[in-house]
């Protein structure tokens, strides 16, 4: 068996997700032959996690230095002549790639160009997706522009999104769908649309209890303990790292503070400063995830699904005018497993207060912990794993409704 995967390459998010299907297909058979193609921040997470990768053509969009997603500068460069160019270019890229590996599916994650360049050559493709429409951000300036443009894009990519076997949403159903507000889908399209669940790689039951991953990580059992897995395109991430970093560092002693810096060329080195300790990498991020007390992080659709996964509530700092994180962010809070900082907002005398909210909220706390009861049985990755191997055997793909 033959597999491609395709994930998007902005940020490490989409092919964060792919990485454990991988290795679960390699898992069930060690001899599927698994490839990768990507760009940007993906192409070396990718290599140095073993997979063989080759780096296609970028696309992107631009972001002001605070990391707000930036429209007038995304229109105009590369400008629409450039960024059709730059589409066509990678579409034939992945038609090239596909000619030469041969693969027996194609799994793209929230990419439209391998799902094109899949039916260019005739093979199955498998699209996992957790943000059907892309809208636009507001602004009154563009706010003709953004709608006039979600309706084109929801025509366009609506028909490029299920021209494969399956769309497979990695979400929880109804009413825990954090993705909701990015999930308009038009009747035409809903067959082929499935809600399977978090692709999580490893699940809280895998790990030791709380109290000896504290122990392992040596972090004291008496002192609430803040993890801050920083993650998303370097440009958005960097401003609020800087942000965080001067925040932290003055926040009281009683508090233990570890921060990712989300850069996974360096996983060894380590910066501590009193009880704040910053690693720019770390592999082992669910044992702190299972080991913290409260999650700071911005509003990416994987660290939801992960904190809720775990049961932790979360101050969620979505990234400004991206509007999948906020919509995001608004759906945690409105199930009561997350607070909202704006990024305007963000200080140290409003971090510590959402902090401590958290920490003496009961209510809070229990909410989260009675998400993570509801929604802990259901397994995406299984059930992506599985459909692979039924496209590949020309078996009927069942994936329940």
């Amino acid at each position: 068996m033959r597999v491609q995967f395709t994930p998007s390459g902005v940020g490490l998010g989409h092919a964060g997700r792919c990485i454990p299907i991988a290795r679960g297909l390699k898992e069930r058979n060690k001899k599927t032959e698994v490839f990768f193609s990507t760009y940007l921040d993906a192409v070396n997470y990718v290599r140095q996690e073993g997979f063989p990768t080759v780096e296609v053509p970028s696309m992107d969009f631009q972001v002001k230095s605070d990391g707000t997603v930036d429209l007038r500068r995304t229109a105009i460069n590369p400008g629409p002549f450039v960024a059709s160019f730059n589409l066509l270019e990678q579409i034939g890229k992945e038609v090239e790639i596909m000619g030469t590996f041969k693969p027996d599916v194609v799994v793209s994650d929230s990419r439209a160009t391998p799902l094109i360049a899949a039916k260019i050559v005739n093979t199955p493709a498998i699209c996992i997706l957790n943000q059907f429409q892309v809208i636009i951000p507001r602004r009154t300036h563009y706010l003709r522009l953004a709608k006039f443009a979600d309706t084109i894009t929801l025509a366009i990519l609506g028909k490029i999104w299920t021209s494969g076997v399956k769309v497979m949403i990695p979400d929880f159903p109804p009413p825990y769908t954090i993705s909701t507000g990015n999930l308009r889908t038009p009747k035409a399209y809903k067959k082929k649309i499935n809600l399977i669940g978090p692709i999580l790689p490893v699940r809280p039951d895998a790990l030791p209890s709380k109290g000896k991953l504290r122990k392992k990580l040596g972090l004291h059992d008496e002192k609430p303990v803040i993890f801050a897995p920083i993650s998303g395109p370097l440009k958005e991430r960097a401003y609020l790292i800087s942000m965080l970093q001067q925040i932290f560092s003055m926040f009281p002693e009683h508090y233990q503070i570890i921060m990712s810096l989300g850069d996974p060329r360096d996983n060894s080195s380590s910066l501590q400063h009193g009880n704040f300790t910053t690693f720019r990498w770390i592999p082992n991020r669910f044992e702190y995830m299972k080991a913290c007390d409260v999650v700071v992080s911005r509003a990416g659709h994987g660290t939801i699904m992960q904190t809720m996964c775990y049961g932790k509530p979360t101050i969620l700092i979505p990234t400004p005018s991206h509007t999948e994180q906020i919509n995001n962010a608004r759906k945690a809070e409105d199930l009561g497993v997350a607070l909202i900082i704006k990024q305007d907002d963000l200080s140290k005398k409003m971090l510590f207060s959402r902090v401590k909210q958290v920490l003496e909220n009961k209510n809070l706390r229990e909410r989260a912990l009675e998400v993570r009861s509801e929604v802990s049985t259901m397994s995406g990755l299984e059930m992506v794993v599985e459909t692979i191997i039924d496209v590949v055997e020309g078996g009927e793909v069942h994936i329940p409704a």
